[in-house]
């Protein structure tokens, strides 16, 4: 499995960023999807994450209401949409997919994600 994400980029504080994560070489819509940031000298932390269906997420406390998961199985995409952005959001931000098909929530652990993207870089400024 591969992933490629994109949209990242430099925006100011209070603005808006949707970022994309397309899927292939596997069976993308039995798996959740999660998407995770880790800035200059902090650990990885779970951003938030989308059930294998599309119709159950859950995010971190401090992007919730602020940040959105929608998936679209038939193009094999994920996407997080991002918006009243805070400078403390300034990550690289990567997707990854559960190693777990057809779980009915939601993992917050990276290591129950088994694929991840590279990641792309969000900037946001103050």
């Amino acid at each position: 499995v591969q992933l490629q994400a994109s949209g990242g980029g430099l925006v100011q504080a209070g603005g808006s960023l949707r970022l994309s994560c397309v899927a292939s070489g596997g069976t993308f819509s039995r798996y959740g999807m999660g998407w995770f940031r880790q800035a200059p000298g902090k650990e990885r932390e779970f951003v938030g994450g989308i059930r294998w269906s599309g119709g159950f997420t859950y995010y971190q406390a401090s992007v919730k209401g602020r940040f959105t998961i929608s998936r679209d199985n038939a193009k094999n995409t994920v996407y997080l949409q991002m918006n009243s952005l805070k400078p403390e959001d300034t990550a690289v931000y990567s997707c990854a997919v559960d190693r777990t098909p057809l779980y009915d929530g939601v993992h917050y652990n990276a290591y129950e994600y088994e694929y991840w993207g590279q990641g792309t870089q969000v900037t946001v400024s103050s």
